[in-house]
């Protein structure tokens, strides 16, 4: 039987999904590495973990499947955006800790471009804002502040990369230092319009353009693994950011679809054609997805905090033990309190980049408890959505009342959807198949493979499991949106 092999590096875990012919689930292997928080706002990954627990997995789902190499067609990788790492190009051996897309040490950085008027030619280049977000940064950061990383790197003796990059230099050996076009895309260094390297974002940032990898498209020839690494060389076709593999999997291949995935953070995608659309309301305009040199642009509204707030519930506050807990506690809540919960805790994604706002809590009573709290959570990623929805209605018009595709951890809630689905005003669709990143680069690598159909016979396989319709009085839906814009302007005034 023929398999393709995806590999979903994320930020908490790695796993590797092994799918057959008609892009059904074979096996799936997971592992969890450590996170690194030195200094306040900051967060790091070994890259060493980052490469050998992609590498156990992938082995993992192989053996797990009772498949060989030979089994397996291609390979395609799906990765954690903007994360940022720079390695010896003749050891292979990082020169420094992954900088992580949730990091914030260079929001002084980003407020002293943006003091001096850089902004508006980097949102027109790059489609971007100056934000900690972003890779450019974060490079910048590395080159300035690991000894000699700067005179190296314009000898050309080191690489630069995201995730993707830096799994497929190790994949193949050294032997290719290349990314995607949506990786790219989030590099803050990539001119989405001529679709290369910006000469003038790299001179801003002081960035030596040998250290950048070549661009390619999302289904594209990536070389080959080592023959040590699997027992035989495999095929690796496919590369996408999750969230743009995301959007491929829930197959927003038309505009005005569009989805939000709900895992770490939350990220809706709006696909809006071959057309970049520039956002008057600080959403961002990215790449969705590159095929045969041809870009399909989409606006973009990134939330930093979603399924992390569960987390900050079970690790933070510990009242829970696990995440499936939330969806009881939510509905035991006392509806009347309106605790309100402003999820800032490394500042405020799309619509307001506001990087030094932090998280707050609004309405407690001596009657709030773990209920409230836990409803207070799961309600600020609906609250934080419609915000995403509201910028991308007053940006473009063709978005209309299009249902919003739905996948990610947090998306198994009922509750959840079912509230979202409430503060939109809008139906909420949850498909059959909730591996879409993953499914998204594996059909990016198989149809290069000539395993899997095209892009329209791969629309119809998407299958719906559930649909979630408003049923919130209108006017308690004003109410409660008002109160939370309330919230979120005295969390940034604090």
């Amino acid at each position: 039987m023929i398999h393709i092999l995806a590999i979903d590096q994320g930020t908490t875990s790695s796993r590797a999904i092994l799918f057959g012919p008609g892009l059904n689930v074979v096996a799936i292997a997971q592992e969890e590495f450590p996170q690194h928080y030195p200094a306040s706002g900051w967060v790091e990954h070994d890259p060493s973990d980052l490469w050998s627990s992609t590498a156990a997995t992938a082995r993992a789902a192989i053996e797990k499947a009772g498949a060989r190499a030979g089994d397996i067609a291609a390979i395609g990788i799906t990765n954690q955006r903007e994360t940022t790492l720079v390695w010896d190009r003749a050891t292979g051996k990082p020169i420094h800790r992954a900088i992580v897309w949730q990091d914030r040490r260079t929001a002084a950085t980003c407020k002293a471009l943006r003091d001096a008027g850089h902004e508006a030619k980097v949102t027109h280049s790059t489609g971007l804002l100056l934000d900690p977000y972003f890779s450019g940064t974060k490079l910048k950061w590395i080159l300035d502040h690991v000894e000699g990383a700067r005179a190296r790197a314009e000898r050309g003796e080191l690489a630069f990369g995201t995730v993707d990059s830096w799994l497929l230099w190790n994949l193949t050996g050294g032997k290719v230092h290349a990314t995607d076009a949506t990786n790219a895309a989030r590099t803050m260094l990539y001119d989405i319009r001529r679709g290369r390297w910006s000469d003038e974002m790299c001179a801003l940032l002081g960035i030596p353009m040998a250290l950048l990898p070549e661009v390619r498209d999302c289904a594209a020839d990536f070389g080959v693994t080592r023959p040590d690494l699997f027992g035989r060389e495999i095929p690796i076709l496919g590369i996408a950011g999750d969230q743009q593999a995301a959007t491929i999997g829930q197959a927003c291949f038309a505009p005005g679809m569009m989805k939000s995935t709900y895992g770490t953070g939350c990220f809706a995608l709006l696909n809006t054609g071959a057309e970049p659309v520039a956002s008057q309301n600080r959403l961002l305009t990215t790449i969705a997805y590159q095929m045969e040199g041809r870009p399909t642009y989409a606006l973009e509204g990134s939330i930093f905090i979603a399924g992390a707030v569960v987390q900050w519930l079970r690790d933070g506050l510990r009242i829970i033990r696990s995440a499936s807990e939330t969806q009881a506690l939510a509905q035991a809540a006392d509806p009347g309190q309106g605790v309100v919960l402003v999820p800032a805790f490394t500042g405020l994604g799309a619509p307001y980049w506001n990087a030094e706002c932090r998280g707050a809590v609004f309405g407690l009573t001596r009657n709030s408890g773990p209920e409230e709290l836990a409803r207070a959570a799961l309600e600020s990623v609906g609250f934080q959505t419609r915000d995403l929805l509201e910028a991308m209605r007053a940006d473009w018009a063709g978005q209309g009342d299009t249902a919003l595709r739905v996948d990610g951890g947090l998306s198994a809630s009922d509750w959840a959807m079912q509230f979202l689905s409430d503060i939109l005003g809008a139906r909420v669709d949850r498909p059959r198949v909730v591996e879409t990143t993953a499914m998204g680069a594996a059909w990016l690598a198989g149809q290069r493979a000539g395993v899997y159909p095209g892009m329209a016979e791969f629309a119809q396989t998407w299958a719906l499991e559930r649909s979630f319709v408003p049923a919130m009085d209108p006017d308690e839906r004003a109410a409660r949106y008002a109160r939370w814009q309330r919230a979120i302007t005295a969390a940034q005034a604090f």
